[in-house]
């Protein structure tokens, strides 16, 4: 038992030479205790604690917030688009099918480092969105899908971060804040009010988006299986099967949002009263 534990012990702390010492003393990177208990508490405030603290108050109007809010984080996910496209994915320097680690201090290597930080940083910002569902009372908007893909990211993008901050696995950050960069346009013009209703009729395809991003990011991690490549293949079997956990669920959020409310509304229709006449009469 003693030489089992020294085992795990001598491995450990292996693994933690193996980290990128860049990023040492940056907030919430030296240890994935942080994230885990922020991640926790997160989970508790969502479906407990927030909740029964607004029941009997209430709902805030944040309109003004929410505005500020999304233009923030619109602005926030561009950079990081920017940063991840300009000097990672879209320079030409990256490739799609086997991009290592560059743990240089170079420009380049730096900027992709930082932002995939700030890309760490903003899955905690994140989850304002459900503070803001609790103020309004919007509860039926807290769904287990937002709770989970909101509360799990932090905590398991933390692994990533310390350990290859750039590379392959930064390709799921470049797609994901292209997706967000979309998707807080949407609440931008959801929180204008109901003049510009009648412009958010592309909700569907936003979720279709978000679900072409898992496929994507999931296809880019798991084609390491059949590619010799100098990035460690169990981080990309970490964000490949995270991905796929993620589609499934966004699936199942598309079936029970678009396909049975849909077919529902068409059957009610079809056996309203009105309707049942006019069968009639045509018979």
């Amino acid at each position: 038992m003693a030489s089992l534990i020294q085992a795990v012990i001598f491995e450990k702390q292996r693994l933690w030479e193996s980290r990128d010492k860049r990023i040492d003393g940056w907030p919430l990177t030296s240890s994935p205790l942080p994230s885990v208990i922020i991640c926790c508490s997160y989970f508790y405030f969502a479906k407990v604690w927030g909740p029964k603290f607004m029941k009997n108050r209430q709902a805030y109007d944040l309109r003004g917030v929410l505005l500020v809010y999304n233009v923030f984080q619109i602005l926030s996910n561009s950079w990081i688009f920017y940063e991840l496209g300009r000097y990672g994915w879209l320079s030409g320097n990256y490739s799609f099918i086997c991009q290592p680690v560059d743990y240089s201090n170079s420009e380049a290597a730096l900027r992709i480092l930082r932002a995939s930080y700030w890309f760490y940083i903003t899955k905690f910002i994140d989850f304002f969105d459900t503070l803001f569902f609790v103020l309004r009372k919007k509860n039926n908007q807290i769904t287990t899908l937002h709770v989970l893909h909101h509360g799990l990211l932090p905590m398991n993008i933390w692994p990533g971060l310390r350990f290859t901050a750039g590379g392959h696995a930064s390709f799921f950050a470049f797609l994901n804040a292209l997706v967000h960069i979309v998707m807080y346009f949407y609440y931008f013009l959801s929180a204008m009010g109901p003049s510009v209703q009648k412009y958010l009729g592309w909700k569907k395809y936003l979720t279709t988006f978000q679900m072409i991003q898992f496929v994507a990011a999931s296809i880019h991690c798991f084609q390491l299986i059949f590619v010799d490549c100098d990035f460690p293949i169990g981080f990309c079997w970490w964000i490949g099967c995270q991905e796929l956990l993620f589609l499934c669920l966004f699936i199942k959020f598309y079936k029970d949002t678009y396909v049975k409310k849909k077919g529902i509304t068409r059957g009610t229709i079809s056996r309203s009263p009105a309707i049942q006449r006019k069968k009639k009469k045509n018979q």
